[in-house]
């Protein structure tokens, strides 16, 4: 597998100083080809790790898969372009149960996903609420603001490959009821950590994520609204801005949605009746 971060030399100058010459960390960013059944469906560039989360996080919020059990199975292969010979580990091909419909010609992304992808407009809402299986609006969780406040620490400790390179987006899940912390992921694509985060769940046999809270170290724009409606998740918190659309779609599928978390201080864009008053004791169950 690839590596999550690298080294290159880099010429560090300081006004007043002399240039220096030094190796400085990147966060390493590569392409991965998602196939179903040896046929290419998406490319997007990630960093390497997690890839079997991040197919499944994205199949599912693609709405070709419901739940992990969908995906059977994952497999590495050689590169385009290499006959096949050699395992470049950017190739990964997708094989989904018996009865599970493979994504239609149509659906295929034959190109470059980034960081903003998605697509925007209210028919992308109408088709969300269409074909998400999850209805978040019912969903009793309760969200205790003083705990919500705690989230950004927590996830913050945990930003590793964040700490050594300042490149890399995170996305965590939190147990919205006992403020546990689940799990995060760290990527070049904020999309992309968050496909790994709703990956990892499905694998683990938790979709939908009833009473969970999925947390975002940037911005919430409408495809992480997006898939956070079809993985089931009732709530949203970001330590900065969403977009306007992304409220939009929040409020309309019935999800809380926080942004500008940042120490005691939150605005509270949708779903405001799920956030109360209290202060029970934050745990940290990691994976």
């Amino acid at each position: 597998m690839g590596r999550i971060t690298t080294r290159r030399p880099v010429t560090r100058i300081t006004l007043g100083e002399q240039p220096r010459r030094r190796p400085d960390a990147l966060a390493v960013e590569e392409p991965l080809e998602i196939r179903v059944a040896g046929v290419p469906f998406s490319v997007t560039m990630r960093t390497p790790g997690h890839d079997v989360e991040l197919a499944t996080g994205f199949l599912l919020s693609e709405g070709i898969a419901a739940k992990g059990a969908d995906v059977v199975g994952a497999i590495h292969c050689g590169g385009p372009g290499e006959g096949g010979t050699e395992n470049t580990y950017n190739v990964l091909d997708v094989t989904l149960a018996a009865g599970v419909a493979p994504p239609t010609p149509d659906m295929a992304r034959h190109v470059y996903m980034t960081s903003s992808c998605g697509v925007c407009g209210k028919a992308s809402i109408d088709a969300v609420r269409g074909e998400s299986a999850y209805d978040v609006s019912t969903d009793p969780l309760e969200i205790d603001a003083e705990m919500l406040a705690a989230f950004p620490d927590v996830l913050r400790a945990h930003q590793d490959a964040f700490d050594k390179t300042g490149g890399l987006h995170a996305a965590a899940l939190f147990d919205g009821v006992t403020g546990d912390l689940l799990v995060v992921r760290e990527d070049v694509g904020r999309h992309n950590a968050v496909d790994k985060v709703i990956g990892w769940a499905a694998m683990n046999d938790r979709i939908p994520l009833v009473g969970h809270v999925l947390l975002v170290s940037g911005r919430v724009a409408f495809e992480i609204a997006q898939k956070a409606a079809m993985a089931g998740i009732p709530a949203i918190a970001a330590v900065s801005a969403p977009s306007s659309l992304a409220v939009e779609l929040a409020t309309e599928a019935g999800m809380t949605l926080v942004g500008f978390l940042r120490g005691p201080r939150m605005n509270v864009y949708a779903g405001e009746h799920r956030i109360r008053i209290g202060s029970p004791t934050i745990q940290q169950h990691v994976t």
